[in-house]
């Protein structure tokens, strides 16, 4: 048996899987952020290893027996976040998260520097790990100086299995401290960043041994003595690895809390003006990219609690696809990341109407959504990236109406897959797999078996076609607006 392990920021998730990859059991425990000033984001790693230490114990206790057979456990989890060790190992200070946006003057220093996006392969967003390491060296200096060692999430909950302190490359991909193409630390981007090359952890590919359980540690959560821990893959990466996405040409679109359109790549081809992530995948000799916008489900979930209602009776009003809706929505409610890279801007309804009705809105989020998804497939594209197809996974998948919507958008089929685990922390167990037992990824990560394949209505590309035009030129517009 084998374990994936998800550190999101909403939680931990815990997955008990079969040699032949299928899931036996899961378990969740739930986790809290800190806001203590705008734009701050924090949590507290001794909550991950309680939440992760809950949900491990949670199989144990319902599979006892499976438990005891347990090889090797893989990790995933969100990317970006500063875990700060001492030189004792201890946590200096609560972790900095993805979505903390204080750093954004450090972000756009290091962005400017020589170099620097050549060697990322990607603009520095005021998420990174870099940036918000230059914001402590400038706001808490005492806090600084004690740095011995900068971790991200999961390979804290891999430093507490274990005791072993390193990183994998997708991760590491997100620092900014990472030469991407060369899957290595960079020292021009580390001296640009303030950081010294001793306070990186060790570098590992994903399906890389960092080390066994500790052996009391083991005994606590009911696995035997022995078990591996392998370095896994950043949320995403380990996503495309649940759901068969390493080569050109695999990828998915999640209609998630952010909306991701990821692009498996089999070389570097980054182009960090259109504000395409360009990482290193979490398989040996692959990358991906990917574009992202931040409030897919989130602008619906948003328009739901002002109308009172709930998302799915939301779109369950909506009936059979049919043209664009009059009103047109854009859903930059948190600012956006491709391809505009704006956290400022904001988002609107335009032509609104009288006669309209809650209906109409919700058309318009969902066009909305699909319109800056399909921004983020043509900055993809602009890289060389050929989609044939895309699979779709995230809570929005659940409206067939969006999922039919989208394909149209896009121009291209959407996969469904069938019910069951398809995310991180299946790709974090396959990655285990592959670790522990030296099988390929690509005879570990297979695609998902398929439900429903829904085609564009090509009855209506030409006019959807139009309607992104539209919501394109719509943005130079809002942008200038005070």
């Amino acid at each position: 048996m084998f374990i994936g392990l998800d550190l999101g920021t909403s939680g931990v998730r815990a997955v008990l899987v079969r040699p032949d990859g299928s899931v036996l059991e899961s378990a969740e425990a739930g986790l809290q952020a800190s806001h203590p000033h705008p734009g701050y984001s924090e949590q507290a790693p001794a909550d991950w290893v309680a939440a992760a230490r809950s949900a491990l114990v949670s199989l144990a206790q319902r599979h006892p027996l499976a438990m005891e057979r347990v090889e090797g456990v893989g990790l995933s989890g969100q990317m970006h976040g500063a875990v700060l060790l001492d030189e004792t190992g201890a946590v200096i200070r609560p972790a900095i998260l993805w979505n903390d946006s204080r750093s954004f003057v450090e972000a756009a220093a290091l962005d400017a520097a020589e170099a620097v996006r050549n060697l990322s392969g990607n603009i520095v967003f005021p998420g990174f790990t870099a940036p918000k390491l230059a914001w402590l060296a400038r706001h808490e200096p005492p806090s600084f100086a004690r740095i011995a060692k900068v971790l991200l999430p999961k390979d804290y909950l891999a430093y507490w299995l274990t005791g072993e302190i390193g990183t994998e490359m997708s991760d590491a991909a997100g620092t900014a401290w990472l030469d991407v193409g060369a899957r290595a630390w960079s020292d021009r981007l580390l001296e640009a960043g303030g950081m010294r090359r001793d306070q990186m952890p060790d570098l590992r590919e994903g399906t890389g041994i960092v080390g066994p359980v500790r052996r009391d540690l083991a005994a606590d959560l009911g696995l035997p003595g022995g078990v591996q821990v392998v370095a896994g893959g950043a949320d995403n990466a380990a996503a495309a690895c649940g759901v068969g996405a390493l080569a050109e040409g695999d990828g998915f679109v999640s209609l998630g809390t952010s909306g991701v359109l990821l692009a498996a790549r089999n070389g570097f081809y980054p182009d960090p003006a259109s504000a395409v992530h360009t990482f290193c995948h979490a398989v040996p000799g692959r990358w991906y990219q990917m574009g992202v916008i931040l409030a897919a489900t989130d602008s619906l979930n948003w328009l739901a609690r002002i109308t009172g209602a709930e998302a799915a009776t939301l779109t369950g009003e909506l009936g059979a696809l049919g043209a664009p809706g009059p009103v047109r929505f854009l859903p930059y409610l948190s600012g956006e990341r491709t391809p505009h890279n704006d956290a400022a801007v904001r988002g609107a309804f335009l032509h609104l109407d009288i006669a309209q009705d809650r209906t109409d809105l919700t058309r318009a989020v969902v066009e909305g959504v699909s319109f800056a998804l399909r921004d983020s497939f043509d900055a993809l594209r602009a890289t060389g990236a050929d989609l044939p197809r895309l699979l779709a996974i995230g809570g929005g998948t659940r409206s067939r109406f969006w999922v039919e919507l989208l394909a149209t958008v896009l121009g291209l089929p959407i996969d469904l897959p069938q019910a069951g685990e398809n995310g991180a922390a299946l790709g974090a167990a396959r990655l285990a797999i592959c670790g522990v037992t030296g099988a390929t990824p690509d005879q570990v990560m297979t695609r998902p078996p398929i439900a429903e394949t829904i085609d564009p209505r090509a009855d209506l590309i030409e006019a959807y076609a139009q309607a992104h035009a539209d919501f394109a030129a719509t943005y130079p517009k809002l942008k200038v607006l005070p």
